[in-house]
């Protein structure tokens, strides 16, 4: 267990820890429920960088790392939607949980043909990564309706719109994959 490992299960620790403060019957814990978001947004591009720096990359943080972000915006958005019934942030928050569910298992069937390389982490997909953080950081800590709330939903339907696109070069790059021709046709 090396250091990003551990930043990588830190992330996933902090999961009940932010699920419970944000659910305490205190003002306060819509900040606390950002910060403790923001630190797990932080530890996810810390333990990828220092895995780079350190060369101390492992399957099992190959594997955890993803499977760690996404329950947490998952569980954030879920929590999201939960609290503010408001389609503004379902719609958005729906196809970018939706769009991980596909991403996920087409690595996974990518990965059994041999051929994960072609649906990698894209720069588009960083983009996304950092909008829809930023976003969840800011839908936490402020109330709807304030100016804080808006550029947070802004930045959801920015990285909603990236997801979408993201998915679809990741289809593409997969199409011939999914769908080979047949010979002789």
């Amino acid at each position: 267990m090396n250091l990003p490992n551990i930043l990588t299960v830190s992330r996933i620790a902090m999961i009940p820890v932010f699920v419970v403060v944000f659910y305490l019957p205190y003002e306060w814990r819509f900040l606390v429920s950002a910060a403790i978001f923001a630190l797990a947004a932080a530890t996810d591009w810390l333990d990828g960088y220092l895995a780079r720096k350190l060369d101390q990359g492992t399957p099992f943080g190959a594997f955890l790392d993803p499977v760690a972000d996404k329950l947490m915006v998952a569980v954030a958005l879920t929590l999201l939607i939960e609290e503010h019934h408001s389609m503004i942030l379902t719609v958005p928050a729906t196809i970018i949980i939706g769009r991980e569910i596909v991403i996920s298992a087409l690595r996974e069937w990518m990965a059994e043909m041999g051929k994960r390389a072609s649906v990698a982490v894209s720069y588009v997909g960083k983009i996304k990564t950092t909008a829809q953080m930023v976003s969840i950081i800011m839908l936490l800590a402020f109330p709807l309706s304030t100016p804080g709330a808006i550029v947070g939903e802004i930045l959801l339907y920015m990285a909603a719109i990236l997801t979408l696109w993201s998915m679809f070069m990741y289809l593409k790059a997969a199409w011939p994959d999914l769908f080979p021709k047949e010979k002789g046709l």
